[in-house]
């Protein structure tokens, strides 16, 4: 027997497309999870465990407080990351053991028991505090081996915008089948509480099960020197001084208006239509836009730059709000055609932000020899949250602006005050975040890499 043969084969590594495949399915699966605890958890405490108005007041400071910890501990699950070694690398241990707590507590959330409200808010604000934590610990690395795994942009992108629109389309069908799932498991006539905990234990049980695949069949890049563990001086270093990444974080987080038709469309709907239903033809409207959007992104990465991307789609964005602004609200079928001409803007958007981060990672370890995918993606996250928490603050002042609230006679004036702020805002917000994108060079002054044909 040779030496060649006595010496152990190397692991298998999966082709691009494996892994290609399994970070867009466990994005998917991921994505369940998360439509369903923020778009239905209000419904769910305020209908079917029976919280008192008051009740869903502290509800709020609860949701509020939660998130300012969650946006805070995505640096810190970053920085923990980077400072990871295993054998199976720094960013896979983390998506194997978020994955049991979030699937656990997210069932938790829709299972609040039958007893006083006070033990009612108790037990929901130690599960989403608890709940919002693990998901920054499963969301944090997911961002990170995208950046990790593929190092050529133009996959990188593919793969960025595969996840971006099957985001969408997981948006989709959740918001449209979850309450239908519920209802079918409540085996009665109406939907009921029991039937709530069941859907929910069933999708988060089934979307985190999507969501290992990344750890199964994603391989991340190797260390360079893997006794070597970075200091948080070093990370936190490394990651002020990269400025490209630090102007792709200011330039999100200018655009927050971008976000506003999202956190206010509901009332919106009411406000203009006096009907929520209506909702769902906007959000439908905003869902088609982004998975366009994000299929058609790589395609435009062949011709031009994300950076020209970013500034365009800004741009593009502030003159199609202001146009829905002189538009006017009247006509439901106009608004949506203009919303979903947003929605394509956001859809590349979304594609060339991660990207571009990817990119500035890549640059800065190359310029300092210090990779930190932890903490630089974990910006992404935190730029998001960020960004969702100043629109649904800048909609609310105009709500109280307007004088709205339920019952009250609804005026030509409100409507009007509430469509300047899902129009006029957004514009101005996305108009300057514009600004931000024009000084992003890469190292060398290297403002991106043309894609090849």
């Amino acid at each position: 027997m040779t030496a060649t043969e006595l010496r152990p084969a190397a692991p298998r590594v999966p082709s691009p497309r494996t892994q290609g495949v399994a970070i867009v399915t466990a994005a998917f699966g991921q994505n369940i999870i998360l439509t369903t605890v923020t778009t239905f958890i209000l419904v769910y405490l305020i209908q079917y465990a029976h919280i008192s108005t008051g009740g869903i007041a502290v509800v709020t400071v609860i949701i509020t407080v939660a998130k300012i910890v969650d946006a805070v501990s995505d640096p810190l699950v970053g920085s923990l990351i980077d400072r990871t070694r295993t054998r199976w690398g720094k960013l896979r241990p983390w998506v194997l053991f978020s994955a049991a707590p979030v699937a656990a507590l997210t069932a938790l959330l829709f299972a609040v028991p039958d007893t006083t409200e006070t033990l009612k808010l108790v037990f929901f604000g130690v599960c989403y505090l608890l709940w919002g934590i693990a998901y920054s610990a499963c969301d944090v690395p997911l961002w990170g081996l995208i950046g990790s795994a593929f190092g050529e942009s133009a996959a990188r992108a593919g793969v960025v915008s595969r996840v971006r629109a099957f985001g969408a389309i997981s948006l989709g069908l959740v918001t449209l089948g979850m309450p239908l799932f519920a209802l079918a498991l409540s085996i009665a006539p109406a939907t009921t509480s029991a039937g709530w905990s069941r859907a929910v234990l069933i999708s988060a049980v089934v979307g985190i099960s999507l969501y290992l695949l990344a750890f199964f069949f994603v391989r991340e890049r190797p260390i360079a020197d893997e006794r070597t563990r970075l200091g948080f001086r070093q990370l936190f270093g490394t990651l002020f001084r990269n400025t490209p990444l630090l102007l792709v974080l200011l330039g999100s987080i200018l655009g927050f208006g971008r976000f506003i038709v999202q956190a206010g469309g509901a009332v919106f709907a009411v406000i203009a239509y006096r009907n929520e239903t209506y909702f769902t033809y906007i959000g439908a409207a905003i869902i088609a836009g982004l998975v366009i959007a994000s299929f058609a992104t790589p395609l435009l990465l062949r011709r031009t730059t994300g950076r020209t991307l970013a500034i365009v789609s800004s741009l593009v964005a502030s003159a199609l709000y202001l146009a829905m602004f002189l538009a006017g609200f009247q006509s439901l079928p106009v608004v949506m055609v203009f919303i979903f001409l947003t929605g394509l803007t956001l859809g590349v958007f979304f594609v060339v932000q991660a990207t571009m981060i990817a990119d500035a990672v890549d640059d800065v370890e190359q310029r300092t020899g210090v990779r930190n995918d932890g903490i630089s993606f974990a910006t992404l996250t935190f730029v998001s949250k960020l960004m969702t928490a100043m629109a649904v603050l800048v909609f609310g002042l105009f709500v109280v602006i307007a004088g709205y609230q339920e019952g009250v006679h609804i005026t030509a004036t409100m409507q009007q005050t509430v469509w300047v702020s899902i129009t006029i805002v957004p514009a101005i917000s996305c108009l300057v975040s514009a600004i931000p994108f024009v000084f992003y060079r890469l190292g060398g002054g290297r403002v991106g890499v043309r894609r090849a044909p």
